[in-house]
């Protein structure tokens, strides 16, 4: 059976806070009254900044295109062997078959051990396989994009763009995140309102006007007229 959920409803968090006890799940959905969207997130090894755009933690290409042993279908546990990088217990949130057989198939993970270079490990799902697998088949272990979130780099992002710090949550702790409608959000440059803003920019954590820089996600637009190096109103599109 689909594990579906609604938002929530009772916040157990506030909004501006920080928190080293998880009050929802990661990733958890939440609107104020004006319609903004704000995310659930676990800030990575350093603190988060108010008006900083944020990553998702750095991705891990050994943990791309993993091989695994035959499973049948109905299965909940199944055995990947990782490329040469270790990884930390329960870093991933989901497997997503992406060679054939059983491509198409992205199923939560229950949990994980801590992953070894090389090394097989067994992954315990929380809904079963619907087609099996072979050894030709072939995973790609996913994260949650918003557990362990960083500053946006300079010029190359090394993760998906997950939303701005609208409070400065302390490292390794919980708290919420803006991921659609108005936030503030650090500005390089002067985009003109209304100007598509994208990242990454020419300063870590912040947006710059679309097309300024080389493989970058749209995030947005402008409300006011951009100043450099100013925290200002930008409208959030990504949710």
């Amino acid at each position: 059976m689909a594990q579906l959920t609604s938002d929530p409803i009772v916040l157990g968090q506030e909004l501006f806070s920080s928190s080293a006890t998880p009050a929802h799940p990661i990733g958890a959905k939440a609107t104020d009254g004006e319609g903004r969207i704000f995310r659930y997130a676990k800030a990575g090894a350093s603190a988060l900044v108010a008006g900083n755009v944020l990553q998702a933690p750095a991705e891990i290409s050994a943990h791309y295109g993993c091989s695994v042993a035959a499973a049948a279908i109905g299965a909940t546990q199944i055995t990947i062997t990782p490329g040469a990088t270790a990884g930390a217990a329960n870093l991933y949130r989901y497997i997503c078959v992406d060679t054939t057989p059983g491509e198409g198939q992205m199923i939560p993970i229950k949990s994980h051990p801590a992953i070894v270079a090389s090394t097989a490990f067994v992954a315990t799902l929380e809904l079963p396989l619907w087609v099996a697998l072979t050894t030709s088949s072939k995973v790609t272990l996913v994260p949650n994009k918003l557990s362990g979130v960083i500053q946006a780099p300079v010029t190359t992002l090394t993760g998906s763009v997950v939303g701005v710090a609208t409070y400065p949550i302390a490292a390794s702790e919980y708290g919420w995140v803006g991921t659609g409608g108005t936030h503030p959000t650090l500005v390089k440059g002067t985009p003109g309102p209304g100007v598509a803003v994208v990242s990454p920019g020419s300063a870590a954590g912040a947006v710059v006007v679309d097309g300024a820089a080389a493989a970058t996600q749209v995030i947005g637009s402008m409300l006011v007229t951009g100043v450099d190096g100013k925290i200002l109103p930008v409208h959030w599109l990504l949710d």
